[in-house]
This record gives structure tokens, sequence and C-alpha cells, in this order.
């Protein structure tokens, strides 16, 4: 923690150069440590949980004040980068270094901060058939990671200086990618200082134009998705395989913020033809034969919670069509697009899974029209 807080004070020393830019940018810089738990929510990783886990975030946020409609209608949110490392005190699981990108939203005056991050992770002992064969959490050295955060914060409360504390979700797992991938969930209390740079020098808030911003909506939208990726059954050495997804829907913007979908998905993932064959040989009493269609159709609802050319997206699927019966009926989809060309196209990335079990790291291109 001393260099973390040293790192901090340097940071505090070049602020005044940092002030002779031209055209400044307020920005702060937070660093916290943590102290939690992993929780059991698999018995099968009982085993890996030793002790609490401890780790530091190193934030960087960069404080928007009203240039655009977004950050009025979101009250001014910070975007940003954080980088985390976490030691879960378990010679088995290892530790993980991360780094994410993240909003910060706030509400109570400002004193109350909701944060949402994505990124990569790097995991130090990940799963070896014959070194660490006991690491049934992270198949890979590489995951995924997602952290939510709600702190109570209070910025420039001396000289730049402040202070935030609160709670903090952690999440690891690379969306079965290779096997296995039974993933981590770490609830955490993090607390630590913060430091806001050209605090004596900060712009107005921009005021928000209701009557306008309120009115705002589109016409119904047709989109069209391919989404690609890779992944592989729960069965180790079974080898990943590509798997692609076409999608198909209609979405309506009511607000600014928030848009609705309804529409299909086609599923042709070869991971799950790899898997009929081998149990219909592994284990005969399923009555399987081999050939059972590996494909499938669903239908879903869903909304958009969208940010300037950024959206955050939620899908709930029914299989409509499901003739090798794997995991569940109902899935859902987590995920972030990016929109270009003044909305007619956009790029995405997506988690999709059966309940809390996922089942593959979507990459997606689509158009909407």
């Amino acid at each position: 923690m001393k260099t973390l807080f040293s790192f901090l004070f340097v940071a505090f020393l070049f602020q005044p150069l940092l002030a002779q830019e031209t055209k400044q940018k307020p920005f702060s810089i937070g660093v916290s440590s943590f102290y939690g738990y992993i929780f059991e929510h698999n018995t099968d990783i009982s085993h890996l949980i030793e002790a609490h886990p401890t780790g530091v975030l190193i934030t960087y946020n960069r404080k928007t004040f009203g240039a655009n409609l977004a950050e009025r209608q979101y009250n001014y949110p910070d975007w940003g980068f954080t980088f985390g490392y976490q030691n879960s005190h378990s010679e088995t699981l290892g530790d993980q270094y991360a780094l994410y990108a993240h909003y910060n939203w706030y509400f109570l005056k400002r004193n109350l901060l909701f944060s949402a991050a994505t990124g990569v992770s790097y995991a130090t002992n990940p799963f070896d058939k014959e070194t660490n064969f006991s690491n049934n959490a992270y198949g890979t050295r590489f995951l995924s990671t997602t952290i939510f955060k709600l702190n109570y914060v209070r910025e420039n409360l001396w000289k730049g200086f402040g202070l935030q504390a609160g709670l903090s979700f952690i999440h690891y797992s690379n969306a079965n990618f290779r096997a296995p991938n039974t993933s981590t969930n770490s609830v955490v209390f993090n607390a630590g200082i913060n430091y806001l740079f050209y605090n004596k020098q900060l712009p107005e808030y921009i005021a928000s134009e209701e009557t306008q911003e309120k009115s705002f909506s589109e016409q119904v939208k047709i989109n069209a998705v391919l989404r690609y990726g890779w992944n592989e059954s729960d069965v180790i050495g079974q080898g990943h395989f590509p798997f692609y997804v076409f999608s198909s829907y209609v979405d309506k913007r009511i607000s600014y913020k928030n848009t609705l979908q309804i529409g299909v998905d086609v599923f042709f993932s070869d991971f799950l033809k790899e898997l009929i064959r081998y149990r219909s040989i592994a284990y005969p009493e399923d009555g399987l034969t081999g050939t059972e269609d590996y494909r499938r159709l669903g239908m879903f609802i869903g909304h958009e919670f969208r940010f300037h050319k950024n959206a955050f997206m939620t899908q709930l699927g029914y299989y409509v069509y499901w003739p090798y019966e794997f995991e569940d009926r109902v899935y859902n989809r987590l995920g972030i697009k990016r929109y270009f060309f003044d909305g007619t196209m956009f790029g995405t990335i997506s988690v999709k899974s059966q309940w809390a079990k996922a089942e593959g790291f979507e990459f997606g291109i689509g158009i909407r029209m």
C-alpha cells in the first residue's frame, strides 16, 4: 500500500506541470484496497475457497460536464480505466491482474457512485492437467472480468484529495472458451483515497434542456447481426470449436435512454455437434444416435440502455427449436454495443448464458435500418 499512496503523492506533485496544458480536461485518480470473500456459487469450487481475497483497484476517471446530450441525461458521469489486482490467498487458484474500461454514474448530490467495468484479466495459475488439475475455476490464463461497484464518494475534501468506500462485486470467467470454467465471484469491501486534478479550475455544468430531451424517440428499426466466437463443452480436452449466431430483430427507441427489442436467434454451435457424438459413444444409456441436430432456434425480448454512441444490452430468450436438450431452454445475453455511421452499423461484444452458466463470449457486427 505504501507504493500505491506514493503514486498518488507523485501525481499531486506533478499536477502543476499538467495544469499548464492549454485545454484542461479534469480527471481524478483513485486508489482503493479491498478485503472480502469468494462465495460458493457452485459446490465444485469449495476446495478453492481457502481464505479471504485481498487486493487493490486503481482508477482513472475522466470528468464530464454536459458537452453532449448523453452527459446531461445521465447526470454527468465519468468514464475511464481501472487496474485491478486480486490475491486469492490460494496457491491453487492463483492471483489476478486485470485491466478494465468503466463508467461511473452519480446519485445523491454526487456522493453515491455506481460503477460498471468490464475487461480482461491474467490468471497466474490456471488449470493444467499435470501441474494444477485442482483449479477447475479457470481453464485459461486470460479471462473476461466484470466489476460492479457501489461506493460513497467525497471528492476534493482537502486540496484535491478525497475519500471513497463501499462494496464491489468482482467476476472472473473465460465464458467456456476452454474447459474447465466454473468461474469465481467475489464480494469485497473497498476503501481508499482519490485526487482531483485541476480542482481549482473546474468548468461549470451545462444545464439539461428538459423539454427537448424528454421528447426524444425514433421509428421502428430492423436489425441484423452476425455473432461468432469459440467455446468448448464441459468435457475437458474435447477441444474448442467455432460457433455462429444469426440474429434478426426489430427495435423501438422510446426515449433517449431506452430501446426495446423483439427478435429471433439461430445458433450453429460446433461444440454441441462434438458433444452429441461423444455422449452417444461414451453414454449409450442416454439413447443418443449421434446424428441429433445440434442447431437451435430461439426467440427473445430485449432492452438497450443507450449512452451516446454506446449501449448496454440485455436479452432474455427461449429455444423454440431445441432438438438436443443442452442445459436449459431459457437463455440470456448481456453485452455492450458501439454504434457507427450515424447509428446504421454497430459492433457488439456479449456473453450468452443459460441462467448463470456461460456458454460463449460473442463478437458481433450488425446493421440497423
